[in-house]
């Protein structure tokens, strides 16, 4: 019998896309050491023109480009590295990851504003702090699986939000103000001439931190995504990540082959949230000001959106798909009142276009076509080829 779906433009341009995806994979990992490397320098170059005006000018006419990259980009991009080790990783769906951003983002604050901390001193302990909080969260619930556990994370997200909006001694709804910017390092500036002249850099001073001008704190978040995707990426590879996904095919199995799975959980729960812990500090550096409204519920679920649009479990999909969800509103920000319309279309379609991600790793590739939705134990089960074929000889 002919596969009446071969005819199927849409299904044709799948096919064609994971064919490249796969030649382009296959290349890369067999590419040798010093390829690899030029790459990631010619990468962190690209990363480092990126506030350029020439780019901006294209990218951003509606928004100040430089202050875009610092956030939302930026923070989505951090923010779905670490909800990428829960969920893309360990198989563990959180809908309330903007706690971890919250109490990062608060222990800036409290410790700049009324113990006089600067900058350098606060980030480590707003990571520590998001940690823990990430261990007080797990140890407790993380015997729960699926659905049960996303209610529960969700419960920890609004407790947290609703605790800083009732909290007299952090301003309550009004938040806290005078938030202290980083320290500078230097006066030292680009140089107005040539190349930098020509791409918009020249005359800026990276390492001099205001109000006013955003590429500073966009370089100092480009920092932070950098240590964190070498710090993930070592996870990945290492026992710790065959451990996550183990667990997150089945964790059963994996119990009964001697992974200590409770223990693998809470330190993917400790992990995410350090990263969200550090993006929260990194925010309310330059944010000046925070107040609870600014970590509501659905930040949650656009982070977690991005890691399934990007690709869950494969970081370069996870980047990806965080910068289109953050940057795609501002890009059509001219479109006024349809452009929230807009956004959700085009999500949409590249759902339907890409359901596995746009950047899907091969074994959630596997796990969709297997009908587990390439989540694990998430509650995130959809009818793949395997469970169709399953349950017609069933019938």
């Amino acid at each position: 019998m002919n596969d009446s779906s071969s005819g199927n433009p849409l299904t044709r341009v799948r096919g064609a896309y994971s064919s490249a995806a796969d030649s382009i994979r296959d290349r890369w990992s067999g590419a040798p050491s010093w390829v690899r490397w030029l790459v990631y320098v010619v990468l962190i170059a690209i990363a480092l023109v990126l506030p350029a005006d020439g780019i901006g000018s294209f990218m951003s006419p509606y928004t100040d480009w430089p202050t875009l990259l610092f956030f939302p980009i930026g923070g989505y991009i951090l923010l779905g590295i670490g909800l990428n080790v829960v969920v893309g990783q360990a198989g563990l769906l959180d809908l309330g990851y903007v706690a971890f951003f919250a109490i990062g983002g608060y222990g800036m604050a409290v410790f700049g504003v009324k113990f006089g901390w600067s900058f350098w001193e606060i980030l480590p302990v707003g990571v520590a702090l998001s940690a823990l909080s990430g261990i007080i969260l797990g140890a407790p619930t993380l015997r729960l699986r699926g659905d049960y556990l996303a209610i529960v994370t969700l419960g920890f997200g609004e407790i947290v939000r609703i605790t800083a909006n009732n909290t007299n001694y952090i301003g309550g709804p009004n938040g806290i103000g005078g938030i202290p910017h980083p320290p500078s390092f230097s006066e030292w500036t680009i140089p107005d001439n040539g190349l930098f002249d020509a791409l918009g850099l020249g005359g800026v001073q990276p390492f001099k931190y205001g109000a006013l001008d955003g590429k500073p704190y966009y370089y100092l978040m480009l920092l932070v995504i950098v240590i964190a995707i070498i710090f993930v990426k070592r996870l990945e590879s290492s026992r710790v990540g065959r451990a996550w996904a183990s667990i997150r095919e089945d964790e059963d199995a994996a119990e009964l082959m001697g992974v200590p799975t409770f223990k693998f959980k809470l330190a993917a729960f400790a992990i995410g949230a350090a990263i969200g812990g550090a993006t929260g500090v990194v925010y309310a550096s330059q944010a000046v000001s925070i107040i609870p409204t600014n970590f509501p519920f659905i930040l949650s679920a656009t982070i977690l959106a991005a890691v399934v649009l990007g690709g869950s479990g494969n970081l370069p999909g996870v980047i990806l798909g965080s910068f289109l969800v953050a940057w795609i509103p501002e890009r059509i920000r001219g479109l006024q009142e349809y452009r929230v319309l807009v956004f959700g279309a085009v999500l949409v379609l590249l759902m339907v276009f890409r359901p596995e991600g746009l950047l899907p790793s091969r074994r959630r590739k596997a796990e969709l076509a297997e009908g587990s939705g390439g989540m694990g134990s998430m509650g995130a089960e959809v009818a793949g080829p395997a469970t169709v074929a399953a349950g017609e000889v069933g019938e």
